[in-house]
């Protein structure tokens, strides 16, 4: 299944795609009961995959949508059930139009289906091998990820040159998570907080993603990006790892394999949308995090969230 999007010259709005983190138990239920499109895309995903996740997704249990096997699938699925229950919902003229869309982490691989790129079943695919294979790495490489609040990207640098640490997201002017070992990153905590850190967060998951300890899983996405044909996106997606955008085929390959063990410059890529003249934010999928991303980035930005029909039908023009 193809989503059929394109872009338009001029539009002030962009699609962003939230990545792991935001999945919660009993999401993309009320899509899936109320839209035959959305209910599409989850027999697709479960096809694609060769197990029912849609089944793990709506009733849990709650630890086995955490792992990352499971997380990484399941909110891509309800962000692509999303679009296309917007296509089903929504005339076209009532469509939003998008100059550009990202998706932050995992959700730069949902921006993949939604430019074109790649069809629902070969980014179900993807996915999930990105996913079995960060996993594996987390087993090899135990580690865990930290949010720091109050502290710049410089003095963050600092800090974890100094710990052995890695600054995996840059979300925010003063919203930094770092990444590492476990002990380095409990150490990057400590000396954080006595440089004026607002608030240091351990974060609960699986392992420390976007820094070196992954690379043992970018190998093996360099093999299953190589089993796929991608095509040039007909959006543009402005990339995790630069902040630019990416316009060709070969252009997303380098991003994906790069991003499994870069940084994400998520500030950087609002930045360059706003500067493009986008000022309407749509959250698509699960959760509002990215949307409070964009409003301490940019206060003047226009932000909403699409995560079921209701906030789909708010679109209709009367």
């Amino acid at each position: 299944m193809t989503l059929n999007l394109r872009s338009a010259t001029g539009s002030s709005t962009a699609y962003l795609f939230p990545g792991q983190g935001s999945q919660s138990v009993g999401m993309g239920k009320e899509l899936y009961d109320n839209s035959e499109a959305a209910k599409a895309v989850f027999k697709e995903v479960d096809s694609a995959l060769g197990r029912p996740l849609t089944d793990l997704l709506f009733n849990g249990p709650e630890d086995a949508l955490k792992e990352t096997v499971n997380a990484q699938p399941a909110i891509m699925a309800v962000s692509l059930a999303c679009i296309k229950a917007m296509q089903e919902q929504l005339a076209d003229s009532d469509m939003p139009t998008v100059a550009a869309i990202a998706g932050h982490s995992l959700g730069e691989y949902t921006a993949l289906a939604v430019a074109g790129v790649l069809d629902i079943s070969q980014t179900t695919w993807l996915v999930n091998a990105r996913s079995e294979a960060m996993q594996k790495a987390c087993e090899e490489n135990p580690g865990t990820m930290a949010a720091i609040l109050g502290l710049d990207e410089m003095t963050m640098a600092e800090i974890s040159h100094q710990t052995g640490t890695y600054v995996s997201n840059v979300n925010t002017s003063e919203q930094i998570v770092i990444s590492g070992g476990r002990l380095a990153v409990a150490q990057a905590l400590d000396l954080a907080s006595v440089r004026g850190a607002r608030k240091a967060i351990p974060l609960q998951v699986a392992g420390a993603f976007h820094s070196s300890l992954m690379e043992p899983a970018q190998s093996k996405l360099i093999d299953a990006v190589d089993q796929l044909q991608f095509k040039d996106p007909v959006i543009p997606i402005i990339a995790n790892c630069t902040g630019k955008p990416l316009t060709s085929s070969e252009s997303v390959k380098q991003e994906l394999i790069s991003q499994i063990s870069a940084c994400v410059q998520w500030k950087r890529s609002i930045d360059y949308m706003v500067n493009m003249g986008i000022s309407n934010f749509i959250e698509i999928g699960p959760g509002k995090v990215l949307n409070g991303m964009v409003k301490r980035i940019d206060r003047s930005a226009n932000i909403s969230s699409i995560s079921n029909v209701d906030s789909i039908l708010r679109l209709r023009r009367n």
